[in-house]
This record gives structure tokens, sequence and C-alpha cells, in this order.
């Protein structure tokens, strides 16, 4: 059959595909810019007809009811990823499994502990040959998740881009149900950057030479991070994520990916998050390649790009210099995702470094309270351990801890810490004796 005609045949709407799926089945809806909406409050709207339903999902920001509304709702939820909604669902008593896994081994999640029974995916329209894209965060692991449905049900979107890579595109006769949508995607708005995160950043900043590869994550000190280094020159990227700040670096000619090494002229991604005019930029844009996370996250991967600088913010650091980036005490936050893929694989890399950096504390209810902790509270999960830290920044300094023995690392750690908290680290490390 003609894909054309394959397409029109299984063409519906939302509340017809919706019925598709059934009691006690579980349902992927989606990944941070790339969840499916229109279907996700389609199958909310049946609620009333279906139980048992296991929602799985990572790093949804956009509210819906489904994940806020606790009275008279029928489903669960899982993720590896703990985004605004999914610890939303956890907040108003519903029942959400969290699993902790590298995002290099996202591929366990989906085909081992997570497998759905039905797929919801957010596509661009077909390309001539019926070949939609899973758009810019499914393309991080949609084809593990395809691999183990039973059925797939797209969401074909006028607003999701087309993004070249690998393992990045969907048949037509690879699909049960399709919708048609006009649907904007997720988009997320540059944060307020402070005095003391600038300061940080610009230490970070000075880390970097010219013709480094680059990876970055969310939040302010990334974001003030990415800005500030307008000054570099012929950056390459290697990075899980494509955020905003990397845009105008290349928009403004900052990132030219000529000496990287690996991929030489490709910005080398697994997700993107950011503003309409970034997946306007990835749209049939050939100096990007988006590729799944067990490609991208891969330290083997990650080590052949020269220069490599992997730079992650994290909650808090004890004073071995141990990052908690993805929970404090028994609450999890977020996930460990790939920060410690891309710990690994910079410090294998030629000319490259690892950076993990947090401002040394914060303001909670008019009281300073420190980032550098003697030890973290009970239930909290260590990110990167110690033998895999390499550089740690605050405001106060930038120091390689690889080098350092264990005496010497808990001095440095107490000099990055806030004035403020200096000398009870100081009393606490002598009475461990660990200086």
């Amino acid at each position: 059959m003609n894909w054309c005609d394959e397409y029109k045949q299984k063409l519906m709407n939302a509340e017809e595909a919706a019925r598709l799926i059934n009691s006690g089945e579980r349902v992927y809806v989606g990944t941070s810019s790339s969840a499916s909406f229109v279907l996700m409050k389609a199958l909310w709207d049946r609620r009333k007809e279906l139980e048992n339903i296991e929602i799985t999902s990572s790093l949804v920001l956009k509210p819906m009811p489904l994940y806020e509304e606790a009275e008279g709702n029928p489903f669960a939820f899982g993720t590896f990823f703990m985004g605004v909604q999914e610890r939303k669902a956890r907040d108003n008593g519903l029942k959400l499994n969290f699993t902790s896994v590298h995002l290099s081994q996202v591929d366990i999640w989906c085909k081992e502990v997570a497998r759905p029974d039905v797929c919801l995916f957010d596509v661009s329209e077909p390309d001539e040959n019926g070949y939609m894209c899973y758009g810019p965060s499914g393309i991080a692991l949609n084809k593990f998740l395809k691999e183990g449905a039973d059925r797939v049900i797209l969401q074909v979107n006028k607003q999701t881009p087309y993004i070249f890579g690998q393992n990045n595109l969907i048949h037509v006769s690879e699909a049960d149900a399709i919708i048609e949508v006009d649907d904007a995607l997720t988009t997320l708005a540059n944060p307020e950057i402070d005095e003391t995160t600038k300061t940080l950043s610009n230490i970070i900043v000075d880390q970097v030479p010219d013709g480094a590869t680059i990876q970055l994550g969310l939040g302010s000190l990334s974001t003030a991070i990415g800005f500030g280094l307008g000054n570099k020159t012929d950056l390459g990227i290697h990075s899980e994520l494509l955020s905003e700040p990397m845009l105008e670096l290349i928009i403004n000619g900052n990132v030219t990916n000529k000496y990287k090494g690996f991929m030489d002229g490709k910005s080398v991604f697994g997700f993107a998050l950011g503003s309409a005019e970034l997946y306007k930029y990835l749209n049939r844009n050939e100096k990007v390649y988006g590729a799944e996370f067990p490609f991208v996250n891969d330290p083997i991967n990650i080590a052949k790009n020269k220069n490599m600088i992997s730079i992650n913010s994290t909650m808090a650091l004890d004073i071995f210099g141990q990052a908690a980036s993805d929970s404090l005490g028994w609450k999890q936050q977020s996930a460990t995702g790939g920060q410690l893929d891309f710990v690994r694989g910079a410090q294998r890399s030629e000319g490259g470094k690892s950076i993990i950096a947090t401002t040394s504390s914060f303001i909670k209810n008019g009281k300073r309270i420190s980032k550098i902790l003697t030890a973290f509270p009970a239930g909290t999960a260590v990110t990167t351990p110690r033998s895999d830290i390499q550089y740690v920044a605050t405001e106060y300094g930038c120091v390689n801890l690889k080098v350092l023995n264990m005496s010497d690392r808990v001095r440095a750690m107490i000099s990055l810490a806030h004035p403020d908290f200096r000398d009870q680290l100081m009393e606490d490390a002598e009475r461990f004796n660990l200086i």
C-alpha cells in the first residue's frame, strides 16, 4: 500500500485513538519537549472508564490534570527522571515509581523496567518517504520504547521539527493509529541569574579554552556559563542537552565544531529544550545531529571529543567532594541523568576535564544554608562519588580534587565553602580525624 493511503487509513481523532488503550496497560506519554499532550488530555477524559493504568514519562513540564488531580485519578506513574509534573503526581499522593538509571543506559529502562504496552509519540509531519521524526526529546529514547510496545499511536504535530541524526525516524507503517495536531512544544525560558551565580560562571568560563567541546545542563548556572562563553572561538558541542545558550553560541559563530575530533562539523545532542526559535533552528538543519542517549552519553563516545569540557551543577557537596545532584534526603528531586556519563567521558578525553559546580550557599526563610556539608542527610543518593570527581567549583574558586589525598581534599572543599561555615566544617573535619 502507498504510504499516503496507509496514513489516511490510520488517521482518526484523539478521542478515537484514546479508546485503543485498555485497563491494565502501561502507556508511555512522552519526555520533556516531546510529550503527547493532546493524546494525554484524551486519555484523561477517559479516566472514569479505565483502571490500573501506569503512565510513564520523564521531565514533563507543562501542567496536566493527569498528574495534578488526585480525586478520581485512576493512574499510577513511572519515570527515570523527575520533572515538574512527575513531582506533582508524587506530592499529590498518586503512586509513582522512580528508577535510577544513567542516561547512557536508558534503553534498559525502556525495554526491561518500563516496557510500554502503548506508546504515544509526538512526531513531525512525514517526509516524502513516509518517515516522521521523534522530535527534540523523543529522539533520545523512542527507538527503544517502540521496539517493545504492542501499539504505537502517533501525534503528528505541525510544530515538531524534523531532526537529522541517528535512529530519529518512525515510518507510517509502524503506527497503529495517527492523529494530527498543531500544538506548541514545551518551551523553557532562561532563568534569572544572580550576582553569585554570575561570579561562579565567570570562574568556570576561565576553565574553557578556545576549541573546546562543551556539555552543559539545565538551570541558572548552566545558562550563565553558556552565555558567558560568548568570547570563546571554535567551540564544539557534544551534549545530552542542546539548550538556549548553545543556540546563541551557534548563531553568533562561537560554535564551529571544527576541532572536536569526533563528528566534526556537527552539534551532537540527545534532547533539546528551550524556545520555539531553538526548535525552528533544528528543523532539517544539517549542522545538528540528534541521537539516542546510549550513543550521545556513552563515555567512550564522549571521550573521542578533544578538549571535552563537561560542566554540571549539583544540589550539594560533602567535604570529600561527592556530589548529591538528584536527591537531598529521602525525597527524589530529579535524577542522576547523564552527569556521571559525562564526568567519566570528559576525563578520558584528550585535554578534557569535568567540572561539578554550585554556589556555596543559599538563603531560605532569611537564613543562610551551606551547600557544602560535612555529611549528607540520611537518604541522600550520591550522584557522583568521590573517586570520579575531578574539578569542583563555587564562587570561591575551582579546585582539581583528583590529584589530592583525602586530607587535602577536605581542606580544599572547606576553602570553597561560604566563609560563614568554614570554621564549623574545619571543626567537624578535625573531630573526625579527616585532617
